[in-house]
């Protein structure tokens, strides 16, 4: 008797350990499955992906359950005339030549302070010397808050992550996911109203100032944004810097390749993006009835699109599952730009704003670690565990170096 092939349950345990065997089988067998627990569609196939990320039939309404209650109101849910207007208000603070001429220093400065303090050890945790902190102190610094409250700032992060990729429902972590929001509010909203009073040269009073045919965010708008940047661009890089990393010294001869020409750091990093994205789902609705492959999604109904997935899917990639930095289906003249191959970044109108920042922030913070360090390898030989389903990364990066 021939047992019944089932789809994968992205919330078991299973899935857990190994997401990528059962996106094999998901993008094979089951392209569009109905997760009752969830109450989503799953869909796993690079052109299904692509597709809810770039028609405009697939909305972000499922942003208001989703994301509202933890961040306030975001650019992520608005369309149209609305989405446009607010991605333009503050779309420039976030472009390369101004991003890196206004506040280079202080990421430069943010990279080289945490590497300075474990450079001479031979032995670190990436994750929770580097990675995890690099990012958040960044934000902080560049909005112009003070540099004692980094640690504040992190406990935020941590905190709206958890509610964020709290798929299960559990209601401790959404409450303390709400606290945090109440919390980030009160201490936002009286130094919101203060920029516009006084402003400077941070990013905090550009957002403040940002004006377009008369129309200019509000003090709630600003601090959904900010709340916004906090976790999308804190997550990104944090798990980002951590997986490029990892990849990197399971794959010594690419380690050595981009050690000795630092001009391949950001195709480095693009590859990582496809291989181990930081973000493995995101979620989108559409406004009517859909075809996709597999079958036909109703109107109104969530969809999470697998971008783990997609980036490893046969019919779009040679050897999705092999890492290499010299890869050449993944052109990186458009990884960082709404037309990138891979989808870590989203595509379309809803293109992550703050790609080039995090960039910036990889080729800076691998340029310090690779000055720093030589010989890496895995304390123990052995590569770190992936963990996480919504975002996923080693939890930890135990690494051994001769200091430089």
């Amino acid at each position: 008797m021939t047992a019944t092939l089932e789809p994968p349950d992205i919330l078991s345990p299973e899935f857990a350990r190994d997401p990528y065997s059962a996106y094999r089988l998901l993008r094979d067998e089951f392209p569009l499955v109905w997760h009752e627990a969830m109450q989503t569609y799953v869909i796993s196939r690079y052109d299904d992906v692509q597709r809810a990320f770039k028609d405009p039939v697939f909305t972000s309404e499922n942003y208001a359950w989703q994301l509202e209650p933890v961040h306030g109101r975001t650019i992520l849910q608005m369309e149209g005339r609305e989405h446009s207007t607010h991605r333009a208000l503050v779309a420039p603070a976030f472009r390369g030549k101004a991003l890196q001429e206004h506040f280079g220093p202080t990421i430069r400065r943010n990279s080289r302070d945490l590497v300075d303090a474990f450079r001479a050890d031979g032995h670190v945790d990436l994750v929770d010397a580097y990675a995890t902190r690099f990012p958040i102190n960044v934000i902080v610094d560049m909005l112009g808050l003070p540099r004692t409250d980094h640690d504040r700032f992190h406990g935020w992060y941590t905190s709206i992550m958890g509610f964020l990729g709290n798929l299960a429902g559990d209601e401790a972590v959404a409450a303390e996911g709400l606290r945090t929001k109440a919390e980030f509010e009160d201490y936002m909203i009286p130094r919101i109203r203060e920029r516009r009073e006084n402003p400077g040269d941070d990013l905090l009073s550009t957002l403040c100032a940002a004006e377009i045919d008369g129309e200019s965010m509000t003090d709630e708008e600003v601090k959904a944004f900010c709340s916004l940047l906090l976790t999308a661009g804190g997550e990104t890089t944090d798990k980002a810097i951590t997986s490029l990393m990892a990849d990197l010294v399971a794959h010594p001869e690419q380690l050595e390749a981009v050690r000795q020409d630092r001009s391949l750091i950001p195709a480095a990093f693009a590859e990582t993006l496809r291989w181990s994205p930081p973000v493995h789902m995101i979620m989108r609705q559409p406004a009517e009835d859909v075809e996709l492959s597999g079958g036909i999604v109703q109107a109104g109904r969530t969809v999470t699109c697998l971008i783990g997935a997609a980036n490893r899917d046969e019919r779009r990639f040679d050897r999705p599952d092999t890492f290499d930095v010299l890869r050449a289906d993944l052109d990186g003249s458009r990884a960082f730009s709404a037309a990138a191959d891979h989808l870590a970044f989203c595509l379309g109108r809803h293109f992550c704003v703050g790609a080039l920042l995090s960039l910036f922030e990889i080729e800076v913070g691998m340029n310090d670690l690779l000055d720093a360090m030589t010989d890496i390898r895995f304390a123990g030989g052995e590569p770190p565990t992936e963990t996480g389903v919504f975002t996923r990364a080693p939890g930890r990066l135990l690494l051994e170096f001769t200091p430089s």
